[in-house]
């Protein structure tokens, strides 16, 4: 055993699995505050400006309400899935983490089979929202769950074959490789040869993550918020956080295999990423604050009719392009 935690491996990984925590903590707060502003000057005002210097601190205050609220059990709610259902959907957002190269040496653990890695753990969030629309013994919640499992698994599909197309490109299912192969302007970046896949990519993104216009499982004018309705304090807030760190994921693995990476003249790699990942993010955000809510039925046709035919194409293309050339 103690040859095990003395191991270099091993503490690398205790070490990158605490950096990730922190990391994502972190961002949590600056995605609160730019949900916020974004929002605020999309609608001509100025978003939180009390708390600190233009609402700064507006964000540990939340978190401090939060951590403030008392926890209770919903009558006839099933107690274990209540309570394990945030905690299911926090906790298996770490490990998505491991295989992202935010620099030339700055990851957690480089595997050839990161995407993979990442593809397989994203599908425990949807355990979690049926655990938690199950477990809260509320009809909201309930059809809230139900939406999450349709959504999921429509736009998994399309999602899975834009990034298969770019490790056709790349001879790979590793991040590190994907982001080695590409240069560092934009002409050199996966996007110029996979626009498409990108876009299809990017879409699904959203579907996944439940964000706007696809936030159908939380949708307030309908299901009041879905598979959450019965939740508060910091089980709500583990459910915020982990939203929060999914959206980083997506947008981090579009990084990779689209923009570039950390590639990139003059300034240090894991500042490209970064750059490139949070532009990504404010474009989630600003969807969220311009465009309404689709129908679900909407949701579902945009997936069968027209991402996934095209994303089929897009692979077919692709491999037949790869052979040839």
């Amino acid at each position: 055993m103690l040859k095990i935690i003395l191991n270099p491996e091993f503490l690398h990984l205790i070490l990158a699995a605490v950096a990730v925590m922190a990391f994502v903590a972190a961002n949590g707060l600056v995605l609160v505050y730019m949900e916020r502003k974004i929002a605020g000057h999309i609608q001509r005002r100025p978003g939180p400006y009390e708390v600190g210097w233009h609402g700064i601190l507006q964000p540990i205050v939340d978190a401090g309400k939060l951590i403030g609220k008392q926890l209770f059990t919903p009558d006839g709610a099933d107690g274990l899935l209540y309570w394990l259902a945030p905690i299911v959907s926090f906790v298996w957002v770490l490990p998505l983490f491991i295989p992202i190269p935010f620099g030339p040496k700055l990851i957690a653990y480089n595997m050839d089979l990161g995407i993979v890695l990442i593809l397989a753990f994203a599908g425990v969030n949807l355990l979690a929202l049926c655990m938690a629309g199950w477990g809260s013994n509320n009809k909201w919640s309930l059809l809230g769950a139900a939406r999450a499992v349709a959504q999921s698994v429509a736009y998994e599909i399309p999602l899975l074959l834009s990034i298969v197309a770019v490790a056709f490109t790349s001879g790979s299912l590793s991040l590190g490789t994907a982001v080695q192969q590409q240069g560092g302007w934009p002409w050199q970046w996966n996007i110029m040869v996979q626009p498409l896949a990108f876009l299809i990519y990017f879409i699904c993104a959203l579907a996944e993550t439940n964000r706007a216009p696809f936030d159908l499982p939380e949708a307030e004018s309908e299901l009041t918020a879905g598979f959450h309705t019965e939740y508060s304090g910091m089980t709500f807030g583990l459910f915020f956080l982990a939203e929060y760190a999914n959206m980083i994921v997506v947008c981090a693995v579009a990084t990779a295999l689209f923009l570039g990476g950390w590639q990139g003249p003059v300034f240090p790699g894991v500042w490209w990423f970064l750059a490139k990942m949070y532009i990504l993010l404010f474009i989630m955000i600003w969807l969220r604050w311009t465009y309404p809510r689709v129908r679900f039925d909407q949701l579902l046709n945009i997936n069968w009719k027209w991402l996934l035919p095209l994303s089929l194409a897009n692979l077919v293309m692709t491999a037949l392009l790869t052979k040839l050339f």
